[in-house]
């Protein structure tokens, strides 16, 4: 299976995008009214010294365009002046159109009325007229790198719902695809995005209208904006990396558009530690661009909207408002001189003969569902995609509605209440073929329905399930002691692992079996079949009678859990290439390959304490980027190590 890590292109050569989302201290928003050149000349060339290229910069609505047929031409020529400054910092930009929204609050240009964002055709045509006579004032500019619609127009758009069950998707398109005519129209040639934040349903299971299938034939790259809240440590910082995973629609790069956080919320050591965590999860999830939120603080603004009533929102610079650079600023110059120095816009992911599969019930509109189960596809596969990561296993996320390879020696099917009936039937196949499929049991958090949505269970797995009708069989153990009582790839027989049950009395569950030609491989305290695994054709169908990923999934401080260990016997079982282990699932290998040849290892903790690890190599060495050899590397909390790896 392939997993890309797709890129921009600046003269033909792949470019990656190490940047900042820009507002001056000097009036923050409200910056062209205040324009002051020379504090932003000072701003640029820091973040210039900071290893910062790029930034995104905001036409503010109201500003631009403070009548429907005409623009503020002082305004224009500040923006102006905004890009020869970059251009003389070498330094390039990406000029976001459509700014009615920002950090917690909304402006109207005074003359909207009251006129629906996306089907007005007057207001629309003002938005196309707006959008066409700046592209066209600033399409030849050499400081200008590409151009985004919008910043996170669905909350723009309906504060309260951002949209989710509200927006039609085909006027959602529609618009876009007018307002992508009019920039075009005007002359501007460089790549173009939405700015929507990248929050529809192939991501999140909900449905805004900005359906990303739908836009993506429009656009040049998708641009996430990841601000997740989480119970988990190691599920926090994977967050963004999982988003950019779910984007491979429509074979575009990714650039992770925002990511960032406030001083307000972390200290200044956990501020550098999740910057370094997103900044190299997401590289190693295909993103090919990084756009921290944001440039520096404003307290000097706080008597103002939006700083007046979202205080908090003054302090997510990685500089502080005298512009001293913060921990995290230190982390993107960091992450910019690796860039440099290992020619990151040259490096691929390897092949995957392993994957996630995500249900097609996390996007489609099948009849008669209940909008519940669809987050829960979201959060069991990002589980099962943290578990994979902590067996070191090269995984890649395939997506049902695309159809799944065919090539892989391990389908992983993780809590998963439904998928296609002609789905499982192509998975029996490719275990015949000689594929491992594993599957656990899940019946949903949901009163409709209750069972499983796969046909002939009995079949596929070589069991006789003890189900009732309209009953679900619920744990009432707060730890299932698992032991296995025959060896299962690298995992010996008599090893025991704990698992604690978790969710709801509806999702709290176990399916009983018995086996039939199914061999036990694990069974709980009470000698239930936990895992049983069936030999058909030359693989195997492997079968997890309770939610691993699912419990894992609803518990706070959950990982590392033992959900790693199963994978780390399924990768076993089915001959699943790792070519860099690490016995700790504390710390996450990954391999990226050069277009010269050359091959880099990533090590990237997840602990909080210091660790010395030993990688384990099916062949080869490994040699830190001056030369030397390296047996144990030494890793603070939450660091990363990045070392050559010579097979």
């Amino acid at each position: 299976m392939h997993r890309p890590s797709r890129k921009l292109h600046l003269d033909g050569r792949p470019v990656n995008w190490i940047g900042v989302n820009f507002w001056s201290r000097a009036g923050g928003p409200r910056m062209w009214d205040e324009y002051d050149g020379e504090v932003i000349d000072a701003e640029l060339a820091q973040m210039r010294d900071l290893g910062i290229s790029l930034t995104r910069s905001f036409f503010y609505w109201p500003d631009f365009m403070p009548t429907a047929v005409a623009l503020d031409e002082q305004k224009v020529e500040h923006y102006r002046d905004f890009l020869d400054r970059h251009t003389k910092h070498g330094m390039t930009t990406i000029p976001t159109f459509l700014v009615g929204h920002m950090s917690g609050e909304n402006w109207d240009p005074a003359w909207r009325d009251g006129r629906d964002l996306y089907s007005d055709i007057r207001f629309v045509g003002r938005q196309a007229w707006y959008i066409r006579e700046l592209g066209a004032r600033f399409a030849d500019h050499p400081a200008v790198a590409a151009w985004l619609l919008s910043n996170e127009v669905p909350i723009y758009g309906d504060q309260k719902s951002g949209g989710h069950g509200r927006n039609d998707a085909e006027v959602i398109t529609a618009w876009a695809q007018i307002l992508i005519d009019a920039l075009r129209a005007g002359g501007a040639h460089q790549p173009v995005s939405i700015g929507d934040g990248v929050w529809g349903v192939e991501v999140s299971g909900s449905d805004n209208g900005f359906r990303v299938r739908e836009l993506a034939p429009l656009i040049d790259f998708h641009g996430p904006h990841v601000y997740r809240m989480e119970t988990d440590s190691v599920r926090q910082n994977l967050a963004a990396a999982y988003i950019c995973e779910l984007l491979d629609i429509g074979e575009l790069p990714v650039v992770v558009e925002e990511f960032g956080l406030t001083s307000d919320y972390v200290s200044p050591d956990n501020a550098a530690s999740y910057y370094r965590q997103v900044l190299h999860n997401s590289l190693l999830a295909g993103a090919t661009g990084w756009l921290a939120w944001n440039n520096t603080d404003y307290d000097h603004l706080a008597d103002r909207a939006p700083y007046s009533h979202h205080p908090f929102e003054m302090h997510f610079g990685i500089t502080d408002a005298h512009g001293t650079p913060k921990p995290q600023a230190l982390e993107m110059r960091a992450f910019a001189e690796l860039a440099e120095r290992i020619d990151m816009p040259g490096l691929e992911r390897p092949d995957a003969n392993a994957a996630i599969v995500v249900s097609s019930f996390l996007e489609a509109k099948y009849p008669f569902l209940d909008s519940v189960d669809a987050g829960f596809v979201l959060t069991t596969t990002r589980q099962a995609y943290i578990a994979a990561k902590e067996a070191d296993i090269p995984v890649g996320v395939a997506r049902e509605a695309d159809g799944l390879p065919d090539d892989l020696a391990l389908y992983i099917v993780p809590s998963s209440k439904q998928l296609l009936a002609t789905t499982w039937t192509f998975l029996v196949e490719q275990a015949r073929r000689g594929a491992v499929v594993f599957a656990s049991y899940f019946v949903g958090d949901n009163g409709s329905q209750r069972g499983l949505w796969w046909p002939d269970v009995d079949g596929m797995f070589g069991v006789e399930k003890r189900t009732r009708y309209g009953i679900v069989d619920l744990l009432d153990d707060d730890e299932l002691q698992v032991e296995f009582v025959q060896e299962f790839g690298g995992i010996p027989a008599g090893e025991v692992v704990v698992i604690r049950p978790a969710g709801s009395p509806l999702s709290r569950t176990y399916l009983p079996v018995e086996p039939t030609d199914a061999e036990v491989v694990a069974v709980d305290g009470r000698g239930r079949p936990i895992l049983l695994r069936r030999r058909v054709g030359s693989g195997w169908m492997v079968l997890a009678t309770v939610p691993l990923e699912y419990f894992a999934a609803v518990l706070p401080e959950a990982n590392p859990e033992p959900t790693w260990r199963v994978y780390d016997g399924l990768a076993d079982l089915a001959a699943v290439p790792r070519p860099i282990r690490v016995d700790d699932p504390r710390v996450m290998c990954a391999e990226m390959v050069h277009d010269d040849g050359s091959r880099y290892a990533w090590f990237v903790s997840q602990s909080p304490e210091p660790l010395d690890i030993q990688p384990r190599l099916e062949s080869g060495t490994l040699r830190d980027l001056d030369g030397a050899d390296v047996a144990t590397l030494h890793l603070k909390p939450y660091d990363v190590a990045v070392v050559h790896y010579e097979k």
